[in-house]
């Protein structure tokens, strides 16, 4: 794992949360709504708290949407029982709090806090698969075989009981020593086959470092850490249990899908000679998925290449149906059609698209307040995830742009992962000429900016820090 650190003054995230009109807290009637429902007793739920659930999560989370409880057979299958937060148990469809969630969306994540899309009473609360206490869950169970393909499977809603609630990096470490619990002893192997699953369907999944910034006392810390396989072999759970939900809606032939469109073709050429003009290796016969899985984003070609590559992930959004079913349902990054079913504390449309799947699974009609809800969900979830993007995005960027004022004028070593197109200006060719530039990556402090002048793809190269604007969240470097 790679961890590099910056430690930045305080900020104050307030100013970006009046300019993203983040809401402040829940009206009053909507946090009454929610503390009464989180009152509320099951019933008539299968009991499934005899079985050992654990919840791997980030440190400190209390939103927990999924719990795991896996076992491997002895022909080497898997038995992949996966419990979801069953918030719709919670949420009455006409109530103040499920008016207040389709105006929030998406809970959206700040390093000071974040502005969760239901109140706290139900999200690290009552519907939280916090451990030891009995929750109403959707529980999935799937027979996977060896090979990481689904061969049975059935969901219903079970109370449920975690044991425990582990983070990724003590997963990660039980692992490395061969103490992992019992419920999750066969995630190694069943990630790796999940891997090799989805690299043979052709998906594409982008290895990059990720930049956070997290509280550190009373400063700041702004990280690049690469993730640790443990966290991805737990996001294949989720992502085959997405694929199971697309296949019972589109069978169904109603529902709510997560698309994204394959690369188009003059893409992928683009990313063969930024391929061959930084020397990664493209054999013959090889798929982008297994080119991009295989580039390392430590190198500075790597890095450059993988920065290409993000080219290749455009265009994702729901896909909302209901009798014919749309032409294009796949979705590049998994590399099938896929569904968010998952993290429904956190977002909107898994509510939804759980109980379409909950009816058809079980023969029964789709609930008119789920069915009717579906056809709205694709604009309001791509509102507020455009919404939580330009959070994350907005806070990076305040945090490298505050940290670096001091240091206007310093020379910095960075790696190039990105060159303009060459160009003119205006469009159809007036004006001036484009002046040369690019992305650079520094590694410290962990900064990616703007830099103007004449830059070597996928090299290391000296560049002047010129602008760091806390204001604007602006950086910009130019090259030596």
């Amino acid at each position: 794992m790679l961890i590099r650190r910056l430690q930045p003054p305080r900020i104050d995230f307030g100013a970006l949360r009046q300019e993203l009109a983040l809401p402040a807290d829940f009206p009053p009637e909507v946090r009454e709504e929610a503390r009464a429902a989180a009152s509320r007793a099951p019933t008539g739920y299968a009991d499934c708290t005899d079985l050992p659930f654990v919840t791997v999560d980030p440190p400190g989370s209390r939103d927990l949407d999924q719990a795991l409880c896996l076992e491997t057979r002895a022909d080497g299958s898997f038995l992949v029982r996966y419990a979801i937060a069953d918030v719709a148990f919670f949420v009455d469809p006409d109530g103040a709090v499920a008016a207040e969630s389709w105006r929030r969306g998406q809970t959206v994540y700040l390093p000071d806090g974040n502005t969760p899309l239901h109140p706290v009473a139900l999200s690290e609360g009552a519907a939280s698969l916090l451990p030891d206490v009995t929750r109403p869950a959707v529980v999935w169970t799937m027979a996977v075989d060896a090979a990481g393909a689904v061969t049975d499977f059935q969901l219903a809603r079970a109370l449920v009981r975690s044991r425990a609630r582990y983070d990724y990096a003590g997963v990660q470490a039980a692992a490395d020593a061969g103490t992992l619990p019992a419920p999750l002893r066969p995630l190694p192997a069943l990630g790796r086959a999940l891997v090799d699953a989805a690299r043979g369907r052709g998906a594409i999944s982008l290895p990059t470092p990720e930049q956070e910034l997290v509280a550190d006392r009373d400063t700041w810390r702004l990280t690049l850490r690469g993730a640790l396989p443990v966290e991805e072999y737990n996001a294949q759970v989720s992502l085959l249990t997405g694929a199971v939900a697309a296949q019972i809606m589109l069978t169904g032939g109603v529902g709510l899908l997560r698309t994204m469109p394959a690369p188009p073709a003059a893409a992928v050429r683009r990313l063969r000679t930024a391929a061959a003009a930084l020397r990664i290796d493209w054999p013959d016969g090889a798929g982008v998925g297994a080119v991009v899985a295989a580039a390392d984003p430590a190198r500075p070609r790597g890095a450059a290449f993988l920065d290409h590559a993000a080219e290749l992930l455009r265009g994702a959004g729901y896909t909302a149906f209901d009798g014919a079913v749309p032409p294009e349902v796949g979705h590049a990054g998994v590399g099938s059609a896929y569904a968010h079913v998952t993290a429904p504390l956190r977002r909107l449309a898994d509510r939804f698209a759980t109980e379409v799947c909950l009816a058809l699974s079980a023969g029964a009609p789709v609930p008119e307040w789920a069915r009717a809800a579906l056809p709205r969900l694709p604009a309001v979830m791509g509102e507020t995830g455009r919404r939580t993007g330009a959070a994350e995005r907005a806070a990076v960027d305040l945090a490298e742009a505050t940290v670096l004022r001091p240091r206007v004028g310093e020379l910095f070593e960075a790696t190039v992962v990105d060159v303009d197109e060459p160009g003119g200006g205006a469009a159809g060719g007036r004006g001036a000429p484009r002046e040369p530039g690019g992305v650079v990556a520094l590694a410290d402090p962990v900064v990616r900016a703007r830099c103007r002048g004449a830059l070597p793809l996928g090299e290391q190269t000296s560049v002047r820090l010129v602008t760091a604007d806390p204001d604007r969240r602006e950086v910009l470097f130019a090259a030596e």
